[in-house]
């Protein structure tokens, strides 16, 4: 029987080896849902990559490369121009696929390039917000506050001191026609974003929240429940930017977000903001950013900008 209406076929087997509650997982199901059969996927390393192909397993039950960390976009871009020159160019989805540690950092450029030239194919990153795979580094997604590795909390130190780099409005200014948010948290307003951007003729690219119970340091029972919490308090607001136009999905406005303090305590990567003693002056800075955020995507709707 079909899920929240979702296709009732799986192109990612169970049994890999992906962590207790991981987000990663949740969203390559449901990326694969949305690709369907007839598509053709371009993985770089990162954690999907390790638990789901230890040699000789594989959990994919669709034609899938694995590139390497900085690569996927390109391989995308050399798919793309043989099927053009095969006549096959409208045929078959072209969908890479990568984390934020790839798809923020280390493959940006490669991305960039693909988008440029304007190849017919999307990007998905699954963001769980740090370099998860190789011992919990912080990266470009990595939000402000998160301690991790290599962003330590501390007498000195709140966490990551820099505001998560903004990818999809980057990327919206390439030119691409289609690019939005999703969380794991809404299923189905992921799936109808990623099967809007692979139907979507050019580069388009979905940036897709997965919790990651091992790097945030949260309940592995309640990965769908962060998931939408960090939509529900703004932090991670849901939108598209269809053609330049924004679209603005949840929360709609100001006085709709929750406490982001409902979101940030949940998770041991901020723990250090609430003890010995709530640290007043970050979660500030927080709650005013995310507001400043919210109102401006609301301002780009209403100018139909």
């Amino acid at each position: 029987m079909a899920i929240l209406g979702l296709p009732e076929e799986e192109y990612f087997a169970r049994g890999h080896r992906a962590c207790a509650g991981c987000g990663a997982a949740i969203a390559i199901r449901l990326i694969t849902k949305a690709a369907g059969r007839n598509s053709i996927l371009i993985e770089s390393t990162g954690c999907i990559e390790v638990v789901s192909t230890p040699y000789p397993e594989t959990a994919w039950r669709l034609p899938w490369i694995h590139g390497a960390f900085e690569n996927p976009a390109s391989i995308a871009s050399g798919i793309c121009a043989a099927l053009k020159a095969m006549g096959k160019e409208d045929k078959i989805n072209v969908v890479a696929l990568a984390g934020d540690g790839s798809a923020y950092d280390i493959g940006f450029g490669h991305i960039s390039g693909a988008f440029e030239r304007g190849h017919n194919f999307t990007f998905i990153c699954y963001d769980n917000e740090a370099y998860m795979n190789t011992g919990i580094q912080r990266s470009g997604a990595t939000p402000y506050g998160a301690a991790t590795t290599t962003s330590p909390a501390g007498k000195i130190s709140i966490g990551k001191e820099i505001w998560k780099k903004n990818l999809v409005h980057i990327l919206a200014d390439h030119g691409s026609p289609y690019v939005a948010t999703a969380s794991i948290g809404y299923l189905t307003d992921a799936y109808r974003k990623i099967k809007r951007a692979i139907e979507t003729k050019g580069p388009t690219f979905v940036n897709l929240l997965a919790t990651c119970p091992t790097g945030w340091r949260s309940p592995t029972e309640k990965s769908i429940e962060i998931a939408r919490l960090a939509v529900e308090t703004g932090i991670y607001p849901l939108y598209e930017i269809i053609e330049g136009r924004h679209v603005i999905n949840r929360p709609k406005n100001v006085s709709d977000l929750k406490p982001v303090e409902d979101y940030l305590k949940i998770q041991g990567r901020f723990r250090h903001l609430f003890r010995p003693e709530k640290n007043e002056k970050a979660i500030n800075f927080i709650r005013e950013r995310v507001k400043s955020n919210l109102e401006l995507l609301i301002e780009h709707a209403q100018k139909n900008l």
